[in-house]
Formats: C-alpha cells, sequence, structure tokens
C-alpha cells in the first residue's frame, strides 16, 4: 500500500564482521591458557555441543533452514482439567467456563472414564461448536465421538487416545476403534483425532532424543496400521496431533519441537502424503510433570515459566501450564489463576505472539535442532529395526529406565541441580500439608525426577516430628528400587573430597529401599520386593494368598510389632562406614 512505510536496510556499517579464528583466538586470550574444549558441553543425547557457533554452522547445514510457520498463526493457552472415574465432569466443566471468561482460550480435560463425562453439559456451557476443547480418553475413542455427535455441533479441537504408547489390550480392536473415530469426525475440520501421548516418555525420564524417536514410531504404527480402501494414509495422516511435554532444559525444549516438525516431514514423505501435511500436524504442549517438586513447591512457577516459554519459541500450536501444587494441593484458584495467566503475561505482556520462529537462523539454534533431528532419527530408525511399536516396546522401555537412572543419578551427585530440592534447598520449610498423607496417597506421583529425593525428606520429616512427639509406633517408608545407591551418592557429595573413595561400597541390585523410623532412630534398610511384600501383608493383616493386595508407600504400627517383622522377614541395614545412618539422615536433612 502506499502508506506503508518502507522498512529500513538494517547494517552496521561501523562494525568490522570476526571470523571464526578470530572469535577462538579472542576465547583463548579470555580463558587465559584454560583449553577451550573444557567448555564443551556433553549432553545427555549423547552427543557434545561446543561452547559457541559462528556462521559457517549454518554453511555446514547447507544454508539457513526455511523458518517454520503455525498453520493457525497464534497459539492458545488451554488449561487441563482431570476428571476421576464415577465423575460427571460438572465441577470441572464450571472450572474451564470460569477460566474462558478470564483469559484461558479452550480447555483439555483427561477423562478416566469418558462413559461418566456429561457431554451436554459440557456443550451448555462450552458450545462446542464456539470453543477448543481436547479430551484424553482411556478408552472407547469412537463412542465418545458419537456422543459429541449427538450434540450437533460441529467441535473444536481434538481427542486424545493412544493404544500404542500406552500398551493398552486388544491392539487390533483399538486400532478399529481409531478408524471409526476418525470416519466420524471427518466433518469437523477443526477436530483431530489421532492423539500422540509423547508426553508418556517426556514426564518418566526420555531424553529428548528418545522422545522425537518414540513419537515418531508410534506414528509410524499409526500410519502402517490405520490405513485401509476408506481410509487413506493422507487421512490418516491429517488427523494426527502430537501431545509433548515440556521441560525446563530452555534452547533444548525450543530445538526438540522444532526438530519435531521435521522429522514428521521426513516421516509421511515416506508414507507419499505431501509435506505440507506434517508441517500442519497440531503440537499441544504442557508443562512437565517429571520436573515437578513438591519441595520448595513455589520454585514450579519457575520452572512452568520456561517450559512454557520454550514451547511457545519452539512452535507449539497449543500450550498448556500445570500447577505449581499440583502434587500436594487439590485444585485451587490461586494456582489455576497463576497457571491460566502465565501464557496470557507471555502473550498479552512479552509479545511472544508477535513473532513465529524466532529461533529461526540462530547459529546455535540451527545446529542444536539439527542436531537433535539427527539422533531422534537414528534411534528411530534402531526401534523400527526391533519391529516398531508396539512390538519394539521392550527396548524402548529398556531405553526409558536407563535414561531416568541417570537423571536420578546427576541429582544424586549434583551434576544436574534442582534447585529447592538438592540445590539451594530451604532446611526449615514448613511443610503446608501432611507429607504422612502425601506418602499414604495412592495419586502421589512417583515418577518424576526428584522423587527418590523428596521421599527420603518427606519420611525423615515424619521421623524427626515423631521423635519430638516421642509416640510409641513406629513407621516404614518404601523409597522405591535403587534409591539407597542415590541417598550415598548425595550423602558423599556433603563430605570433603578425601573421605569419598574409601567410603563407596557396591549395594545389592534388584532391592527396594525402605526408611524404618521410631521415636528413638530413623534406619535406612534394603529389602527383596518379596520381603517388602510379606511384611507389609503381616503388617496390615492381609492373608498371604489375597491376589489385589498392592503394597503401600506408608506403613505403621507399634514399635514391637515393627522391629519383630523386620528381623523375621530379614532386612538389611544400608552401611557407610564410620556413619550411622541418623547420621547420614541428618547431614542430608542440613542439620549437621
Amino acid at each position: 500500500m502506499a502508506d506503508t512505510p518502507l522498512s529500513a536496510s538494517v547494517s552496521f556499517p561501523e562494525f568490522t564482521p570476526l571470523t571464526t579464528t578470530q572469535w577462538q583466538e579472542r576465547i583463548q586470550r579470555d580463558l587465559k591458557g584454560q583449553d577451550p574444549s573444557a567448555l564443551a558441553w556433553h549432553t545427555p543425547e549423547g552427543f557434545t555441543l561446543a561452547p559457541f557457533y559462528h556462521r559457517e554452522a549454518l554453511d555446514a547445514l547447507g544454508g539457513a533452514p526455511v523458518p517454520q510457520v503455525r498453520a493457525q498463526g497464534h497459539w492458545r493457552n488451554v488449561p487441563t482439567y482431570s476428571v476421576s472415574a464415577d465423575d460427571r465432569g460438572h465441577a470441572a466443566i464450571d472450572r474451564a467456563a470460569a477460566a474462558l471468561e478470564r483469559g484461558a482460550d479452550g480447555a483439555h480435560f483427561v477423562l478416566t472414564s469418558a462413559a461418566d463425562f456429561d457431554v451436554d453439559y459440557l456443550h451448555l456451557h462450552l458450545p462446542l461448536q464456539l470453543t477448543y476443547v481436547g479430551y484424553t480418553v482411556r478408552r472407547g475413542a469412537a463412542e465418545f465421538l458419537r456422543r459429541l455427535q449427538a450434540t450437533e455441533a460441529t467441535p473444536r479441537g481434538f481427542l486424545q487416545f493412544d493404544p500404542v504408547t500406552c500398551r493398552v489390550p486388544d491392539l487390533p480392536a483399538q486400532f478399529q476403534d481409531l478408524r471409526t473415530a476418525v470416519a466420524l469426525s471427518q466433518a469437523w475440520p477443526e477436530f483431530q483425532t489421532l492423539g500422540i501421548d509423547a508426553a508418556y516418555y517426556a514426564n518418566r525420564g526420555a531424553t529428548a532424543t528418545q522422545q522425537l524417536a518414540f513419537a515418531l514410531s508410534t506414528a509410524a504404527a499409526l500410519l502402517s496400521e490405520l490405513p485401509i480402501h476408506e481410509l487413506p494414509v493422507e487421512m490418516v495422516a491429517r488427523a494426527l496431533q502430537v501431545h509433548i511435554s515440556i521441560n525446563p532444559n530452555y534452547f533444548f525444549e525450543i530445538a526438540k519441537l522444532r526438530a519435531l516438525r521435521r522429522l514428521f516431514a521426513t516421516l509421511v514423505q515416506a508414507y507419499g502424503v505431501p509435506t505440507e501435511v506434517a508441517l500442519e500436524i497440531p503440537i499441544f504442549a504442557s508443562t512437565s510433570s517429571w520436573s515437578q517438586t513438591t519441595l520448595d513447591p513455589h520454585t514450579n512457577l519457575l520452572r512452568v515459566t520456561t517450559e512454557a516459554m520454550s514451547a511457545v519459541l519452539g512452535g507449539a500450536n497449543t500450550i498448556s501450564v500445570g500447577t505449581f501444587d499440583s502434587l500436594i494441593h487439590a485444585p485451587n484458584e490461586l494456582a489455576e489463576r497463576l497457571a491460566r495467566n502465565l501464557p496470557v503475561l507471555l502473550r498479552e505482556e512479552a509479545y511472544l505472539d508477535r513473532v513465529q520462529d524466532p529461533a529461526a537462523g540462530s547459529y546455535y539454534l540451527e545446529t542444536l535442532t539439527d542436531q537433535l533431528a539427527r539422533e531422534g532419527w537414528a534411534l528411530f530408525q534402531k526401534v523400527q529395526a526391533a519391529g516398531g511399536l508396539p512390538q519394539a516396546t521392550g527396548l524402548v522401555l529398556q531405553e526409558l529406565h536407563a535414561a531416568a537412572q541417570a537423571q536420578f543419578r546427576r541429582i544424586a551427585t549434583g551434576e544436574h541441580v534442582v534447585v529447592g530440592t538438592n540445590r539451594f534447598q530451604n532446611p526449615n520449610e514448613q511443610f503446608d500439608y501432611n507429607p504422612k498423607r502425601l506418602l499414604r496417597s495412592r495419586e502421589f506421583d512417583s515418577t518424576r525426577a526428584t522423587y527418590p529425593t523428596e521421599v527420603l525428606r518427606l519420611a525423615t520429616a515424619m521421623h524427626f516430628d515423631r521423635r519430638e512427639k516421642q509416640r510409641k509406633r513406629a513407621a516404614m517408608v518404601l523409597l522405591g528400587a535403587h534409591t539407597n545407591q542415590h541417598i550415598l551418592e548425595s550423602f558423599l557429595r556433603t563430605l570433603p573430597d578425601q573421605e569419598r573413595p574409601e567410603l563407596r561400597e557396591a549395594h545389592p541390585d534388584g532391592t527396594l529401599s525402605v526408611l524404618f523410623s521410631s521415636a528413638e532412630e530413623a534406619t535406612l534398610m534394603y529389602a527383596t520386593p518379596e520381603q517388602f511384600g510379606r511384611l507389609s501383608r503381616a503388617v496390615s493383616h492381609v492373608p498371604i494368598d489375597e491376589p489385589e493386595f498392592v503394597p503401600p508407600v506408608l506403613l505403621t504400627s507399634d514399635l514391637p510389632t515393627m522391629q519383630e517383622a523386620i528381623r523375621i522377614f530379614g532386612f538389611r541395614e544400608f552401611t557407610v562406614q564410620g556413619y550411622s545412618t541418623e547420621d547420614v539422615l541428618a547431614r542430608l536433612q542440613g542439620k549437621k
């Protein structure tokens, strides 16, 4: 248009361009003789990142890649609401309706029992043709869509039912259910029916590379198994959506989402689907439960902030920010308002909806995106060579377990810092929740990075409280598998370096770690799963042949009964030469 001002050429002639060699010389001078290679980062993914990148990095990629653009332009702020079994969902729907009036762009309902969810009440309060609504269900995808269809609305949003990732029994029947669901939703152009649950892996400790590879393998299973004559492969591809969780590793997470789009473009091309279809596949990004902590829980507000920023800058279409206290408190107005307003602030005050793909052209981020894409594709090929999902589930779970254990070790040794949990702790923290009740709860999420550290802290807090009250009872807390090794690593980190080598001891594999505490002492112990199961049944007065019994995390009884049970079932004490377990726990609690 004639009145549109012309953009000025951007140049800085007063600055002389610097070559990579000149930058390297300056870095060596600033390091005062230190080897610059010492600044390289050996990532948990298994590859190394240089301390700086220059324009040659883009040349190595064949030039700057084309920027990635969201199909719909803007990203949505969509809070998540969990609905338990036997719950019609009215309270969650009311909360979602209120959130829409206060800055949310939609709602995502995680339904334990989709059959109980009141779709008519939903449509009354959140008109489906006007409101972006997502649903995660455990089974019955097609039947749930029929119920949506009965409202005579044209829903917008998505359905997530991923039987491949979640290992739902009778997979052929589940695939047929998904075919029916895709066919039912063909008249709904703004509704995605095939949600891939890559967040499952992220929330159990998978590396970024693993998340990419396993998401691709799930997509390959759907693209291979679902198409039939009436349902061509392109129709299946257009129904896909990827749900992925974002962790606090800021730049890695940006690159992960960008790599995901590139890899999906490569994958769908192999099935003869146009590349533009892959670029339009929506990404639903939620903040991670893996990175959430119960200790110093307000630090979770900072974590979800960086996670949400990574999701937006990485190109997610939909963002869901979790509440900072979801691990310890029931849903509440304050936590939900903070979670809802965070994306609103990023959009309205930080203007993070003004630029598409702001990472494009960055020497570092383009290199990191390419590296993650290459590593993710290589692992994807390894999974496919093992038969692909679901046949290669054993391999996938093995890789996932190894990654999670490595993360636990890095936290225990302090290599990976979790603020408020293993570094910069608040030794005088007062819990505004009951640790005993939390440990008893079956809802307490044990699939998190900081769980081994937290459960020890919560258990010892109970012990010190019990000692002050001088109660004549004893408690036993199941800390989990391998936890004593992490406790040992954490303890050694508190000692002078010269003491550490001689105190390292091998601890038995395949055992559970438990904390036994009375008013007089706290003792760390080992037990096999069989030993702990038998003791749990004895203390809980459950018959040995009761098949439905699941040993609880927290057991309590009178002191003589617990001491006798420990003796009979042969638990072994955790030992560190020269230190009692009371000393170990006190030092880890910051009391020494």
